[in-house]
């Protein structure tokens, strides 16, 4: 028995026959050659990739919903991509190489650009790349892309997997993923999640050492993978998957209902979301929205200010990948607890009501009007909406409004595609909930955020371990705020969410729908529990 750790990208549990799959390495060698008539293999290749992408753009999109669609039309950005494909050209004319070459060539430099980026979701664009260049190389060079000919139910171990690869398998024959290479990030990653299967990535297993008719358990909750088990860890794998699939089983009643209750009162379900990669976790468990998209991942772990064209990249995939459902993407809200070295921020003695979220955007409005673009750009891509952190007063909201109105401006005046979608402001200072009736004719939602609100009026430090004891969510100072900021805003016709950990308290599910509240935003892992409740909740009774 042979047991190795390994960094789990998918959670679950699968027990089978191990497939080793080992990718076809294409020599390409470097030749002199004709630039007119490489340059015109290249375009016949790149249209015949265009083609196979759009294919299995449509196969995802049949078979797993238009999150997994949307990795292939991401591909097919990149395969349009002018500094891509410019790259290549250039190469094809001043060195007078063949295709192969120049296609490789680029590939290798951008993979090596993409894996040494500080922010985990674009350095996994790194293999996408690759797959990109690989299938441009295999077009040029003649050869069909191979695929795991798999003929039963097997537990897959590779180097690494791209995700053309993983969509070209027998999904029904793929009981679980281990890879030496790879991340949490990775479409193919992606892919395991939406496919529903247990998936490890980092495992450092030598694939030479497995033999045909090995056998293996893949453990996605402890990440760890155990090559021939014994009887014992075989009938503890066989109970484990019998549990989890009854588990599914019950949830999976409670996708595509109505978030209502048994009198007719309805809510909106959504997520939370902190990264991208967490996007699909939110359509698996039927969100009906994305309610708090936290933009700030883009910012942190990284050496300098994201780009305006990878802030749109992120954004219209989201936006896509919700296909028409709403998200809700919160503008950066950095210092306090979220620190990046190259914003400069001075060390403050009291960062949680110091130079924050919406003040840092409207001191350094250049960091700000970067990202507006961005957004307003990818809203053309789907129902995008933006939200504001930090509000305190009426002016910070019109000041954010004329910035909107010079970005819209400048867009349009440079032809680019854009629009202005629903704006909204996070209600989390008491400031904001005392003011509410004037914010409420300024914007389209308030999203109440229950976690500063609640440190804000209670005078407690929530990152404080000390005062946990005096950290009381359920303070009647907070709920009646909450029922102030609802009653406001439905006197003046806009709807009402909340996004603070208190979305997810089971035990103030009834008292939010009695409130009136409109939406909760929870950690996609809540949804279907909160709906359960709700669709057992008759209200018509008196409170």
């Amino acid at each position: 028995m042979l047991k190795i750790a390994g960094k789990s990208v998918s959670k679950g549990t699968a027990l089978g026959p191990v497939v080793v799959w080992k990718q076809q390495v294409r020599n390409v060698e470097k030749k002199t050659a004709d630039s007119q008539a490489e340059t015109a293999r290249l375009k016949r290749a790149q249209e015949q990739a265009e083609v196979q992408l759009q294919m299995l753009c449509h196969r995802a999109e049949r078979e797993m919903g238009k999150a997994s669609a949307s990795i292939f039309e991401a591909h097919l950005m990149i395969l349009q991509d002018e500094e891509y494909l410019g790259t290549i050209g250039h190469i094809i004319r001043t060195e007078k190489v063949n295709a192969e070459y120049a296609v490789w060539t680029v590939g290798e430099r951008f993979s090596r650009m993409f894996a040494d980026m500080d922010d985990d979701y674009m350095k996994a664009r790194s293999a996408d790349i690759r797959d990109i260049s690989s299938r441009l190389v295999e077009n040029l060079m003649g050869g069909e892309s191979r695929r795991p000919d798999l003929t039963e139910p097997s537990v897959l171990v590779a180097e690494d997997l791209s995700p053309s690869e993983t969509m070209q398998m027998d999904r029904g024959k793929v009981l679980a993923f281990v890879t030496v290479h790879g991340s949490a990030a990775s479409h193919t990653a992606i892919l395991a999640r939406m496919m529903g299967i247990p998936a490890l990535t980092g495992v450092p297993v030598d694939l030479e050492g497995l033999h045909e008719g090995m056998t293996a358990v893949v453990d996605g909750d402890q990440g760890q993978v155990i090559f021939d088990p014994s009887e014992e860890v075989r009938e503890w794998a066989k109970a484990k998957i019998q549990t989890e699939r009854e588990k599914k089983r019950l949830l999976q009643k409670l996708k595509g209902k109505e978030s209502i209750t048994l009198d007719g009162k309805r809510i909106s379900l959504c997520a939370n979301i902190a990264h991208m990669s967490h996007m699909e976790a939110a359509l698996e468990n039927d969100a009906e929205g994305v309610g708090l998209f936290r933009s700030e991942f883009l910012y942190m772990d990284r050496q300098d200010f994201p780009t305006e064209e990878e802030q749109f990249q992120v954004y219209r995939q989201a936006a896509q990948a919700m296909d028409g459902k709403k998200v809700i993407i919160r503008t950066l809200d950095m210092g306090a607890d979220k620190q990046a070295d190259y914003f400069k921020l001075e060390k403050e003695e009291n960062p949680a009501m110091g130079y924050r979220g919406i003040r840092i955007c409207l001191k350094q409005t250049d960091i700000f009007k970067t990202q507006l673009r961005a957004l307003l750009r990818a809203a053309v891509y789907g129902n995008l909406s933006i939200m504001y952190p930090m509000i305190i007063s009426v002016e910070e909201v019109r000041k954010i409004q004329e910035l909107v109105q010079e970005v819209q401006k400048e867009l349009e005046d440079n032809q680019i595609p854009c629009r202005l979608p629903e704006q909204g402001i996070m209600i989390e200072t008491p400031a904001a909930v005392m003011v509410s009736d004037e914010l409420a004719e300024l914007v389209d939602f308030f999203s109440i955020g229950t976690n500063d609100l609640t440190q804000y009026t209670l005078a407690v430090d929530r990152q404080n371990g000390k005062l946990e004891d005096f950290y009381q969510p359920h303070h009647k100072a907070i709920l009646r705020m909450i029922q102030m900021v609802v009653e406001n805003a439905h006197k003046r016709g806009i709807w009402v969410g909340i996004c603070g950990e208190l979305a997810a308290d089971l035990e103030l599910t009834e008292v939010f729908l009695r409130m009136g509240v409109d939406e909760l935003s929870t950690a996609p892992s809540m949804i279907l529990k909160v709906r359960e409740v709700v669709r057992e909740l008759n209200l018509s009774g008196i409170l």
